[in-house]
């Protein structure tokens, strides 16, 4: 007799033999992916005034907007109107024990000093090593102690700053010990070297050398410390020019050097006649939440400009010029890099990928045949759309040159000076100043009369 399977065991067979990812595919088709919302469509502010104060075109000039990078202009004027083009920060190497010439060595530590010199490279730190040299010392038995205003390398700003400042000014320490002695350098410092050995004619085998035996503390000199080198940096208006060209966050150490980020807002706000409420500067670099209106950006652009010229320094020897000078004006606008545009402007950008919803900002001089026009263009609420708001502002910028005749060229500003330029170093350890200042070709090897050159080098 045959045995027959009950209905209701047939279809439960058949339900579990069901493949399990066509059960599982149906209730994914069932949810649906919930829609991005669209974002709105990047619009432009701006604002243009003639050398004479003429409005040409605006559109939105009042309303308070992120100007990113472009604080760096107000962190500038504030540098030169406080300091002076020429100013040159000092970092005092010292003595604390004493010097055995014969043995080359420094019985004790090494003191170092620091002015707050924001642009102090491996570059600078060969030309201390080589200064030591001549004073016979070699090593160091003793440690490296630095003050809390010595800096070396680039932080990216208060955005990679270490808070703490004793564990900062170690970090500071340990790379300018790194960099005085060979036996510790990376395969970067080794090509630092090769580079700067090659400009100025050293022989790269025989590279300075001052070792620390003792580590690296955070202190200062005393009553027993001897001054042995005095390092003198390059002009503050060339270290601003590099500083603006590459849009780096380090020049919030310039800042540092001259007083509370309060005092150079309320200087700009009396320097462009700002109403209360609107202008605020929260850091010297443009991180963070700062405001001004597109209309107050124009007229600091104009009081900068009004400071360098009176100081000597021609706005294109300050700020970059597109075609002329590496950086974020000539990457972000190549249209005004090459052809007919090209030297045309000179101007500063400004950045921000998330804060306040992203922003890309131009302030600048826009030289044009019916003559020159100060702006400043932002495309706010940018996040993620950058590229396009740099294209949107760049296209703005041609129909302001097809409007008034097309572009005018200017006269480029001198190179930018390289990581070693311009910097002095003055041996006083043996009680007779010597200034070690020279051509870049001083030949004879390390032990040779250094040239003293500074200059930052970060491409953000």
């Amino acid at each position: 007799m045959k045995r027959t399977i009950p209905i209701a065991a047939t279809v439960l067979l058949a339900l579990l033999a069901f493949p399990l990812e066509a059960a599982t595919g149906s209730k994914t088709a069932q949810k649906k992916k919930p829609r991005a919302k669209p974002r709105p469509p990047l619009s432009l502010v701006w604002h243009v005034e003639t050398l004479d104060g003429d409005v040409v075109s605006t559109s939105g000039a009042d309303d308070p907007i992120n100007p990113a990078s472009v604080v760096k202009v107000a962190t500038s004027w504030w540098a030169l109107e406080t300091l002076g083009p020429e100013h040159r920060f000092e970092t005092r190497f010292l003595a604390r024990g004493t010097v055995d010439a014969k043995r080359g060595v420094l019985e004790g530590d090494l003191v170092v000093e620091g002015g707050a010199d924001p642009d102090f490279q491996v570059e600078n730190a060969f030309l201390v090593a080589a200064a030591l040299n001549r004073l016979e010392i070699r090593r160091v038995t003793g440690a490296l102690v630095v003050n809390r205003r010595f800096w070396m390398g680039w932080e990216d700003g208060s955005a990679g700053r270490q808070s703490d400042p004793d564990k900062r000014a170690s970090l500071m320490a340990a790379r300018l010990r790194q960099a005085l002695d060979p036996a510790l350098w990376s395969k970067t410092t080794r090509s630092a070297w090769r580079s700067f050995a090659a400009r100025r004619g050293l022989y790269a085998a025989s590279p300075p050398k001052v070792a620390i035996a003792g580590g690296v503390r955070v202190g200062g000199a005393n009553s027993l410390s001897t001054e042995l080198v005095v390092h003198r940096s390059k002009p503050l208006a060339e270290a601003l020019r590099r500083f603006n060209c590459y849009s780096n966050n380090d020049i919030e150490r310039v800042g540092d050097s001259i007083g509370p980020i309060g005092d150079l807002a309320a200087r700009l706000a009396e320097a462009i006649d700002a109403p209360p409420g609107v202008l605020r500067i929260a850091t010297a670099s443009g991180l963070g939440e700062n405001r001004l209106t597109p209309r107050q950006v124009v007229r600091m652009m104009r009081e900068f400009r009004r400071t360098g010229e009176r100081l000597g320094r021609p706005v294109e020897s300050l700020l970059p010029v597109g075609g002329c000078d590496p950086g974020t004006v000539t990457r972000f606008f190549p249209q005004f890099a090459a052809g007919d545009n090209a030297t045309a402007l000179v101007a500063k950008t400004g950045t921000l990928t998330s804060t306040d919803g992203g922003i890309s900002v131009l302030a600048g001089f826009l030289n044009t045949a019916e003559g020159e026009v100060i702006f400043c263009v932002a495309a706010p609420r940018a996040a993620g759309r950058l590229k396009r708001a740099r294209f949107q502002e760049e296209q703005w910028l041609l129909g302001i040159v097809e409007k008034r005749g097309g572009a005018e060229p200017r006269t480029c500003a001198p190179p930018l000076s390289g990581a070693d330029d311009d910097a002095d170093v003055v041996l006083t350890g043996l009680g007779r100043p010597v200034s070690t200042a020279a051509s870049k070709k001083t030949g004879g090897g390390a032990h040779a009369a250094p040239s003293a050159r500074l200059g930052p080098a970060s491409s953000r």
